[in-house]
């Protein structure tokens, strides 16, 4: 029996997100996207703790001022159902688990570190270029917008500069730890 896990055809996939892209144009106007529902969520935990500091701070309080809630916008409910999918799926296809992949000379920690390093330049690369992989490439390339073309060019000239410098966290095949 192939203990392998079985994934979803790529085109297919590839497919589904282009369908489910065209419907989000068409029924909210808008396209996809994840840091900006991740910037309502910090923007509303922020608020709760102080709402002067968002109350003064224009580029917060455009989400949350004067009394505006953070979370009430589509992107809030976007980001809750990829995670709830994400969830169900995994849960459905028993994918469920801690695990870390990694290279044979590197710890978990170690994985980890990189991971959140990784993923904290990413975020505040996200807000700089005004929206994450999914609202600059996928949104913005589909209505072809010129500024996010060059934003997923440098995403990928970025990806293979580093590489280079950060293969020796997989040399030898992942491993994976619990």
């Amino acid at each position: 029996m192939d203990s392998a896990p079985r994934y979803w055809n790529s085109y297919a996939a590839g497919l589904l997100l282009g369908v489910l892209l065209f419907l989000a144009f068409a029924l909210t106007s808008n396209g996809l996207g994840a840091s900006g529902g991740l910037q309502r969520l910090t923007t509303f935990a922020t608020d709760l703790v102080a709402p002067a500091h968002v109350d003064e701070t224009p580029y917060l309080a455009k989400m949350a001022g004067s009394g505006r809630n953070a979370l009430d916008n589509y992107l809030v409910i976007e980001l809750a159902g990829v995670l709830l999918g994400g969830f169900l799926s995994g849960l459905y296809h028993r994918r469920l688990g801690a695990e870390t992949y990694r290279g044979p000379g590197v710890r978990p920690r170690q994985r980890w570190f990189w991971a959140f390093l990784g993923g904290a330049l990413m975020g505040f690369g996200a807000r700089l270029a005004r929206g994450c992989t999914s609202g600059q490439a996928l949104s913005g390339g589909a209505v072809l917008s010129a500024g996010s073309w060059a934003f997923m060019l440098s995403v990928f000239a970025g990806g293979y500069g580093v590489a280079w410098f950060a293969r020796r966290l997989w040399t030898g095949g992942p491993h994976v730890s619990a």
